[in-house]
């Protein structure tokens, strides 16, 4: 990793010379295409003299990146996945940072009959039924883990469909929306993502509200006893802004299109 000397203002880091961490976070599309990133890491950049350079990847990708070393923390979206990462000793600590929710989306002459519904699982259920093209991304990440899992409560087998009404793009939640948008399909998505997605050409909200669509977020430093040469202070810095006071407010004060898109619940 680099490690850059950055002289420090009286002041602003304090008297003297510090030195500054640039440290490698492993994050989803979803924090990275919203805008959020582009909003909260200068204030952070600000705060602490630490620089951040941002992977955007899907969940899935994102941990393993992580496992194999290529990042100091991770910012994701699956909690069991997460946990695992953690119980096997590639993580120290997971924290609760912030959440949103999923919706599902869908064209609107809803030909599945479902718009309105608050129940997700009767709503796939009937979408598989009238053999509506569905658009998943396929791609291991949060928002695929968190659809996969709705598919087997629904008694789905989209394993079957796959080819014909359900399509996998292995691709992520912007290239996924535009095909969806190209296809008339339904798709799972974020709402953040949703709210900064342009091209909504003839697709609309169907579902939304119901509580298996909480979407919650977590972070976690990696151990540098499985990578020594991971910046554990500079990424333990990173989380305790995140679920401290300072970036606690700086999520909740980012919107797109006056829309509060993720919500801080960190517990700390």
């Amino acid at each position: 990793m680099i490690r850059a000397l950055v002289l420090t203002m009286a002041g602003v880091f304090g008297a003297g010379a510090a030195w500054a961490e640039v440290i490698v976070l492993q994050s989803t599309t979803s924090t990275q295409n919203s805008g959020l990133l582009d909003a909260i890491l200068p204030q952070f950049e600000a705060a602490t003299g630490h620089e951040v350079r941002v992977v955007a990847v899907g969940t899935g990708q994102a941990i393993r990146n992580a496992r194999n070393g290529d990042g100091d923390v991770l910012l994701v979206h699956a909690r069991a996945a997460e946990e695992e990462f953690v119980a096997q000793g590639w993580g120290v600590e997971r924290f609760d940072v912030m959440y949103n929710d999923f919706i599902l989306v869908g064209p609107a002459t809803d030909p599945a009959g479902i718009a309105g519904s608050v129940d997700v699982v009767t709503a796939l259920a009937a979408v598989a039924a009238a053999r509506g093209v569905f658009a998943s991304r396929g791609d291991d990440s949060g928002t695929h883990k968190a659809e996969l899992r709705l598919w087997s409560e629904a008694g789905v087998d989209v394993g079957g469909a796959s080819g014909g009404w359900y399509r996998e793009t292995g691709s992520g939640m912007g290239a996924t929306l535009n095909l969806a948008a190209g296809m008339q399909a339904h798709v799972l998505t974020d709402r953040a993502s949703w709210t900064a997605f342009g091209n909504k050409d003839g697709l609309e909200i169907l579902v939304e509200g119901d509580a298996r669509l909480f979407n919650q977020y977590g972070v976690i430093a990696v151990n540098p006893e499985r990578h020594p040469h991971v910046q554990a202070e500079a990424a333990q810095a990173f989380i305790d802004w995140m679920t401290g006071p300072e970036g606690q407010a700086a999520i909740a004060g980012f919107d797109l299109q006056g829309r509060q898109l993720f919500f801080p619940n960190a517990a700390r």
